[in-house]
């Protein structure tokens, strides 16, 4: 196990917590690497205490003499070797697989993460759990929300800020005369996600059900990181194939053209699972070596065939009031085709997981302080 004097010398002195290293008022360092003495090490280790009389660590340096004092919690949860410290028991960002809980249909029987709408905007114990229930499972159901025009833009701004796309602030999910996406009419969507011809994509979404009384129309959700962990199970070339040949996503109507090039399966530098682009009808054509082309298709072919078990997917039906919350960049969404006849009526708007995330640590900060 490291010690403070085994630790390496820059990662510790970067991590000095003193005033002449870090503004008191916002925490952001006042130094650059560069201006770190070079031969840098430790010369004296010293038993401590921080300001507010936590046991700590004093260590002098060498060769300028500078002093740092490290409470002894940080160097529990920080030196390298420390069993907090370890791969996977860090704090991650809370957007890579390790950070997630992952499931099928199954696995969230009798545990729906779903919140009212009037607790969650009164109770921040109500609110930090809806929102944990999106960082963990990749999404939560918000009942009873007002049945107003706009009002899933209020939804996302009780978090976050919206995502204004070519389609605007929102978007209206219902029968369209000439739609410039399938989701504007009655057809049944399969599971995707939302933008994958964008970069970045957006990260959340939100559809607010004001009217559902057409026949058929339900909802379903997959969660994508655990059916990629399945196929890393089950046929490891596949996935190695999906996390490294880029797909040419596009989108294209009278006012837009876009286009990103990514993998069906997105890793983080660790090459744990952090994001999933899967859209039939944006897929463009690849331009590969034919041999590439072939074991591409072969590992798309068999990741669509996962994704579309019907053990990974959860189905319940929107009704009037509800507001589906979800990770766009993890789960897949679809619906079951409607009748065009019978009147459908959803509100839709994108926005950003990191907005979320802060709201919920603020909320946190303010329960552990409270």
């Amino acid at each position: 196990m490291s010690t403070v004097s085994s630790a390496p010398p820059l990662w510790l002195r970067d991590n000095c917590p003193c005033a002449d290293c870090r503004d008191p008022r916002n925490g952001q360092k006042l130094f650059q690497i560069t201006d770190l003495p070079a031969g840098l090490a430790v010369e004296t280790v010293l038993d401590a205490l921080t300001a507010d009389g936590a046991p700590a660590r004093e260590v002098v340096w060498t060769p300028d003499g500078h002093r740092s004092v490290y409470a002894d919690t940080w160097l529990d949860a920080h030196l390298p070797g420390s069993p907090a410290a370890g791969p996977g028991n860090g704090p991650g960002d809370g957007r890579g697989e390790d950070d997630k809980e992952l499931w099928d249909a199954a696995g969230l029987a009798g545990r729906f993460p779903e919140a009212e709408w009037a607790a969650y905007t009164a109770d921040p114990a109500v609110a930090a759990g809806a929102l944990e229930s999106v960082m963990r499972f990749g999404f939560v159901l918000l009942r009873g929300v007002p049945l107003r025009d706009r009002q899933v833009l209020d939804v996302a701004r009780t978090f976050g800020f919206v995502r204004e796309t070519n389609y605007g602030e929102l978007f209206e999910v219902r029968v369209e005369a000439d739609p410039n996406n399938l989701a504007f009419t009655g057809a049944r969507i399969t599971p995707h996600t939302d933008n994958p011809y964008r970069d970045p994509v957006p990260t959340l979404q939100l559809l607010h059900c004001l009217v559902n009384a057409a026949q058929g129309g339900d909802s379903g959700l997959v969660d994508g990181f655990h059916a990629a962990a399945l196929l890393r199970a089950q046929d490891p070339q596949a996935y190695e194939v999906l996390t490294r040949v880029p797909v040419p996503f596009t989108f294209t109507d009278d006012r837009t053209t876009l286009v990103a090039h990514r993998p069906l399966i997105g890793i983080d530098p660790t090459g744990r699972i952090r994001e999933i682009r899967f859209n039939n009808r944006s897929i463009g054509t690849l331009r590969r070596p034919a041999a590439e082309l072939e074991a591409f298709y072969a590992a798309y072919r068999r990741f669509g065939a996962l994704l579309s078990r019907p053990e990974l997917r959860l189905e319940f039906r929107l009704a009037p009031g509800d507001c589906l919350i979800f990770d766009n960049t993890r789960l897949l969404h679809a619906r079951t085709a409607f009748a065009e006849s019978g009147e459908r009526h959803l509100q839709g708007a994108y926005a950003d997981i990191d907005g979320l995330a802060s709201t919920l640590a603020v909320l946190r900060r303010k329960a552990v302080t409270a």
